[in-house]
């Protein structure tokens, strides 16, 4: 890479000697069209030397249009490059030169350019407002010309992306396939491999993986005809992201393997990340875990160098799947909870909140636009129109905007929705994997050791790794089989006997020929009922110390889950936590109502919760009685 500092005296000798005379020629005719411009200018655009003289030449002859060309064209490298504070620098500076030449051209040129570059650095308020700017600019000009068009597809695909990041994919599709049409009469190849580049992507993401394929292999095909070496990496990465989900590995691995050594010879910083990620995990499910963790620790490394946080937060969720495997679940605690850390960061709940409300404005605005459009097209006719016709016109338009609104509360609606089962799911996971109850069950497995207990010791660590496989499994569904819950909580229950000295008898009883793998309920929902039982109903309890969980049919095709515990109630329980010192909260059950909550909503079923108290003849507390009815169809 040349060194783009330097005065012009520095660097007079080392450019083209014919380019001296393009630039004076140039000079003479000032066009202001970038057309006109890069058909003279073009051979120098990967020239950064080249492209400094001819900025510094436009500048001393106050060339506004030659100078801002040069500028945009330096942000390019610096932007393949990854370089993107250097780049931002640039196309800022062409903004404000464009703008103080009054060229729309290049103000739109410029500001797609800013947005493209924060698209790439995950900076999604910033690219949202560049690139409606640039459309909204371009879209005032009557009669665009190619450059102008060429502007518009590219505003359309970093919208298209906005909606992509937002997983409103139907959303941009609808843009991406507006973008391509105007690609398709501009005969932009290049414009048509980034957007089947970004069809692909969102097919990929809805799980329609033939579809996905074939776009990304349409891409492939217009790179090859352009002769992009990074957009074709970009292709085959793609394509072989897609072959690990059809289990299609040691291709994907071959593709990615001879990739990873061109994106290594173009620099691109990112591409080299992804392909290294993508690569550990491909070797993760051929199961050669020494080298996934060699790729994927190489892209982690990059990634954090970068600060790139959407592929530090995909590193570390693929390194704390191998340690897992491997057995290893503290470290794969780590890399989870790091993962964790930085997909939070990315979906910043303000920056969120920005966007949908961009969107919405977005969207009105298109629509009273195109209203607008409409009005202004029939003035004519309408005017000859009887009184009785020009009402229901309007009632027309009336409907369109209640219809309009009533989708856009509909879809924040979803939105927020879908983001409070993520933060129900995690507090959920965050209940299931209290610290307190690992390290209680760590320390007594560790007595067994120091008793030279080694049976035990083994099969309660062996039961113990099972439970947090379990969990961590559990806590990616959204719902899981009646079997593979009661196998958790069954475990969990093995786990907390330990420190009741094995005092606890708990029954799990099936009735009624109940097939309980064909029975779906959400994840993790039984284990802070029972947590509740025993911490609050018989840890102070003497005597024998009983938990039943009865699983059968109830009525209107309901399940119903019955807990109950003989201990010593709800209201001395509660007593009891009042005197302690230190005070066991149990948050678990509150937030697993909630999450029977939202289920109920999404699937249109009814999950419910009774909590009964049991008493004897003469009034006093024998227990607590737990119902769970699930919906069976």
């Amino acid at each position: 890479m040349y060194i783009l500092v330097l005065s012009h005296h520095s660097y007079s000798q080392d450019i083209p000697g014919n380019l001296k005379g393009i630039v004076d020629s140039l000079l003479s005719k000032i066009p202001k069209d970038y057309q006109q411009i890069q058909t003279i200018l073009a051979p120098f655009n990967n020239d950064s030397i080249a492209l400094r003289y001819i900025e510094q030449r436009s500048t001393t002859k106050k060339y506004l249009s030659g100078e801002t060309y040069a500028l945009i064209e330096l942000g390019n490298i610096y932007r393949e490059l990854a370089i993107y504070p250097k780049a931002l620098e640039l196309y800022q500076k062409a903004l404000e030169r464009s703008t103080e030449a009054d060229n729309i051209e290049f103000r739109v040129y410029a500001l797609n350019m800013l947005s493209t570059v924060y698209r790439r650095t995950d900076a999604v308020k910033s690219a949202l407002d560049y690139s409606q700017e640039a459309l909204e600019l371009a879209e005032t000009v009557i009669e665009p010309n190619i450059e102008l068009k060429k502007s518009i597809t590219i505003s359309l695909n970093t919208i298209g992306g906005i909606y992509q990041m937002l997983e409103q994919y139907d959303l941009a599709i609808e843009k991406y396939e507006r973008s391509m049409a105007l690609q398709k009469e501009l005969e932009d190849k290049q414009g048509l491999a980034i957007s089947h580049q970004n069809l692909g992507e969102c097919y990929e993401f809805q799980g329609k993986l033939e579809p996905a394929l074939k776009n990304f292999r349409k891409a492939l095909v217009y790179n090859e005809i352009i002769d992009s070496n990074r957009g074709k990496i970009i292709c085959n990465y793609s394509i072989a992201h897609v072959y690990v989900h059809m289990g299609k590995i040691q291709e994907a691995i071959t593709i990615l393997e001879n990739n990873l050594l061109k994106a290594i010879s173009l620099s691109d910083q990112k591409i080299i990340t992804t392909i290294y990620i993508n690569l550990g995990w491909a070797l993760i499910r051929l199961g050669d875990y020494d080298a996934a963790e060699t790729n994927l620790e190489s892209g982690l490394s990059l990634a954090t160098t970068n600060e790139f946080n959407s592929e530090i937060a995909e590193a570390n969720k693929f390194l704390s799947e191998l340690w897992i495997k491997r057995d290893d679940y503290q470290k794969g605690m780590i890399y989870f909870k790091e993962s964790r850390k930085y997909e939070e960061r990315i979906t910043n709940s303000l920056n969120l909140r920005y966007v949908n409300d961009m969107i919405l404005r977005y969207e009105s605005q298109i629509r009273a636009n195109q209203l607008e459009r409409l009005a202004e097209e029939n003035e004519s006719v309408r005017l000859k129109l009887k009184n009785n016709r020009t009402m229901l016109l309007i009632i027309g338009i009336f409907l369109i905007l209640l219809v309009g609104i009533l989708y856009i509360l509909y879809r924040q609606s979803q939105l927020n929705a879908e983001k409070k089962l993520l933060t129900l799911e995690q507090s959920m996971l965050r209940s299931q994997m209290n610290p307190h109850f690992l390290f209680n069950s760590l320390n007594s497995i560790k007595l067994y050791i120091i008793n030279n207990e080694k049976k035990n010791a083994v099969h309660y660590l062996n039961k113990f790794s099972k439970l947090v496989r379990k969990i961590l499994e559990a806590s990616s569904q959204r719902e899981i089989s009646l079997a593979e819950e009661l196998e958790t909580v069954a475990l969990y229950m093995n786990i907390e006997n330990i420190r009741f000295s094995n005092e606890i008898n708990f029954v799990i009883d099936i009735k009624d020929d109940i097939d309980t793998h064909n029975i779906k309920i959400p994840s993790l929902i039984l284990q802070p009922f029972l947590e509740n039982a025993l911490w609050h109903g018989l840890s102070s309890k003497d005597g024998a110390k009983n938990i039943d969980l009865v699983v059968k049919k109830g009525k209107s095709g309901f399940i119903e889950i019955i807990i109950t515990d003989n201990g010593v109630g709800r209201d001395a329980a509660e007593k009891i936590k009042d005197s302690k010192v230190l005070k066991r909260k149990s948050v678990g059950i509150d937030i697993t109502k909630e999450r029977l909550a939202n289920f109920s909503r999404d699937y249109e079923n009814f999950f419910h919760v009774d909590i009964i108290d049991k008493f004897d003849d003469d009034t006093n507390a024998i227990g607590t009685q737990i119902v769970i009815y699930i919906p069976t169809i």
